[in-house]
């Protein structure tokens, strides 16, 4: 009986186990679901708390572009696209204003260039000829400027007197101090210190125009003849020696040098050596300027012409540039204003004395801006380009004398 009875609650057993097992995966399951929906309200209140949309407006921000050659070569692509395009769209009218615009150009620069030439060439004008004699008067007149003296140096700066080849340079070179007084020349003090070339007192004390060198001024005078020299990078003795002829043994002794080493910017005594002429003439004042800065025509040179008005051969006393009325005229080379006149031959004309035995002519001017007695240094404005006396249209009448003889104008003037 017991074991039919134990038989029959076996099935019992089994589904109350099954049971259990239900409600445990139950519970398990409804647990799991509330903590779920735990995180997604604890989720839900974190959204909301970081990005609360409907309390706060985003703005959008502009687009950070990235340059790049790719980027730079497309939009010029697409330039080049559009220009193209708007090209063909209106080549016509393109055309049309690109011809108008030349046409206007090419005519107002004629124009100018015509309006140019007729104020350059004016008609032919009435001439009482025997006015003409005024040209020898004038020539007079220079020569008396130009009272030769006696000149006491040649064109290397060597005195006619000197005492060339007697000094002694192997001891080493010492200075002194002058005092330049009233009436000194550079030729003068060069005697009375027993030097026989201009050029060192010009070296040495760095003058840039002899004649400026005025009364009070102190000159640094040197023992013996020679020149200053600024060593230059790549020197060596041998090449100074080779280049200015000059003894090592003279340059290493008057220099008091111990040592063949030179540095750059060494200044050295080059004992016996002059100037060149070029750097000589600079510092006497013997290079000439372009009086005419501005543009302008070579119309007649120094010499024998045919006259533009009288139409026979004349000597022509300078050389002629033709330019605008009023273009500026200036010095070319300082000197004393000794004649600021006019003339039936020269208009209104200036003569400028250089003290140095050049004079020089400036004619036709239109207004003479310098005045006589003034002293105007090289390059100063002195008058306007006119075509005043004897003359067929506005530009400068340039003469050159030396010394009382007239010179072509061409072989002393520089650019």
């Amino acid at each position: 009986m017991e074991i039919i009875s134990y038989v029959q609650r076996q099935p019992k057993q089994k589904n109350t186990y099954a049971a259990i097992k239900s409600t445990l995966s139950t519970i398990k399951f409804q647990q799991q679901e509330r903590a779920q929906k735990n995180r997604n309200k604890k989720s839900a209140v974190a959204y909301s708390f970081s990005y609360p949309s409907e309390r706060h407006t985003f703005k959008a921000g502009a687009v950070a572009k990235t340059v790049s050659v790719k980027s730079s070569l497309v939009a010029l692509g697409q330039f080049l696209t559009r220009c193209g395009e708007f090209i063909r769209s209106n080549f016509p009218k393109i055309l049309l204003v690109t011809g108008i615009f030349l046409t206007v150009g090419a005519a107002s620069y004629f124009a100018i260039h015509f309006y140019n030439y007729k104020l350059a060439h004016t008609g032919q004008i009435e001439l009482d000829f025997s006015d003409s004699s005024d040209i020898e008067n004038l020539d007079r007149l220079m020569s008396v400027f130009a009272l030769e003296g006696d000149k006491d140096f040649d064109s290397d700066g060597n005195l006619l007197d000197g005492i060339a080849g007697t000094q002694i340079y192997t001891q080493p070179v010492t200075f002194e101090t002058y005092k330049v007084k009233s009436g000194d020349t550079i030729s003068g003090i060069a005697k009375r210190f027993g030097l026989s070339n201009i050029s060192t007192l010009i070296s040495i004390n760095n003058i840039t125009n002899v004649r400026q060198l005025a009364a009070g001024k102190k000159l640094k005078i040197p023992s013996v003849d020679g020149i200053i020299y600024k060593v230059k990078k790549g020197d060596t003795l041998g090449s100074l020696v080779k280049t200015y002829n000059v003894s090592l043994t003279n340059l290493l002794d008057v220099n008091e040098l111990s040592t063949e080493t030179l540095t750059v910017g060494q200044e050295l005594f080059l004992p016996g050596v002059g100037l060149d002429k070029q750097s000589l003439k600079e510092a006497m004042g013997e290079l000439f300027k372009m009086p005419i800065k501005s543009t302008f025509r070579w119309t007649s040179p120094y010499g024998w012409r045919i006259d533009p008005i009288q139409k026979v051969q004349k000597f022509h006393t300078g050389t002629d540039m033709a330019c605008v009325q009023g273009t500026p005229i200036y010095a070319s080379m300082s000197g004393r204003v000794k004649t600021a006149s006019v003339s039936p031959v020269y208009g209104n004309y200036i003569i400028i004395d250089h003290l140095n035995g050049y004079q020089t002519l400036y004619a036709h001017m239109s207004k003479c801006l310098a005045t006589k007695g003034q002293w105007v240094d090289q390059g100063a404005k002195i008058g306007l380009v006119g075509s005043t006396g004897y003359s067929t249209g506005p530009h400068l009448h340039f003469t050159v004398y030396k010394n009382g003889k007239m010179v072509d104008p061409m072989t002393v003037l520089s650019k």
